[in-house]
């Protein structure tokens, strides 16, 4: 086990421009193992068949169809592994190591091979500016095992805040997931209302794809380590369709900003870090944005919302 690895603190420090390198070559061998599950999965709604969920080791895909059998695989951050798993009690260990996205590509797919499992995903990544082949890519090849286990720290306390944040809600709601496309943990709640056509033009996705996630009206909030015009790690927090006004409104706490570039509100990850209490930070950052774009946008709220759950206590109605 990589002892040497753990941090005692529980809201770590992840600067972006320290791991960036780890973080890019991390983001497309995720794509490499995500593809493997959206080949393999029924579509389900707003792609929430292909997504990621958090485990007390890593990431999983959780289980995966293949004939008359599953299989899973885990990106495990504490012994630094990527796990298969059969149904048949077969297991694949592959070592998280600096190694190329061709290299970790290969390995992955003769580990499946070795099992009895044929696949074929797109090998191009999504969603990222430069959509080299993972097939050719040697240029992405970084592995700091210390900064990869902090990223996983910070997606399960992410994870804990997300899931009791979503108690408060009655109507539809998706599952706190990990979508491998843009890197981000994220939730969303939904009106209940269609929305208008998405006008696509996500970079590196089909707009077939962004047009069925963004079907009907939603206020999403999640995690993202950064990149590009942001390169810190920050929770984010936007409204589709975008209400008027919606970039005004107050939001808490008081470091929450809204990007017109980005066309939502971010809150920087230090400042939930740093904060006296972390978790009530962020549930702030959460409800207040919600609350805007609910307001705004005049959902429901009398049917829609409810008090946030308690452990072992039943929702009174």
């Amino acid at each position: 086990m990589a002892e040497a690895t753990r941090d005692k603190e529980i809201w770590v420090e992840l600067p972006y421009i320290r791991w960036r390198n780890t973080c890019e070559t991390l983001h497309r061998w995720l794509q490499i193992v995500g593809k493997i599950r959206l080949a393999l999965t029924p579509w389900m709604i707003h792609s929430w068949h292909a997504t990621y969920y958090v485990t007390a080791r890593g990431l999983s895909t959780s289980l995966i169809p293949y004939r008359e059998h599953a299989f899973d695989m885990e990106f495990d951050f504490l012994d630094h592994v990527l796990l298969i798993r059969t149904d048949r009690g077969e297991i694949r260990r592959l070592p998280l190591q600096a190694q190329s996205v061709a290299a970790f590509y290969r390995a992955v797919f003769d580990a499946l091979s070795s099992l009895g499992l044929r696949v074929a995903i797109h090998g191009r990544p999504n969603e990222v500016p430069d959509p080299i082949p993972f097939a050719a890519d040697d240029i992405h090849a970084s592995y700091e095992p210390l900064y990869a286990q902090r990223f996983w720290r910070i997606l399960r306390q992410t994870d804990r805040v997300f899931k009791r944040f979503r108690t408060g809600f009655l109507g539809k709601s998706s599952p706190v997931h990990l979508f491998w496309g843009s890197l981000d943990l994220a939730v969303t709640r939904f009106s209940g209302r269609a929305a208008p056509r998405h006008p696509g033009g996500v970079p590196n996705l089909p707009d077939r794809v962004t047009r069925e996630a963004y079907s009907h009206e939603v206020s999403s909030a999640g995690f993202w380590p950064g990149g590009g015009p942001v390169d810190y790690a920050a929770y984010y927090s936007y409204a589709y369709p975008l209400p008027p006004g919606f970039g005004e409104s107050t939001v808490r706490p008081k470091e929450a900003f809204f990007s017109k570039e980005a066309g939502e509100f971010l809150l920087p990850y230090e400042a939930v870090r740093t904060s006296v209490e972390p978790e009530r930070t962020l549930l702030e950052f959460l409800q207040t944005t919600y609350d805007a774009a609910a307001k705004i946008a005049r959902w429901d709220r009398a049917a829609l919302d409810c008090a946030v759950g308690q452990a072992g206590v039943p929702r009174i109605v």
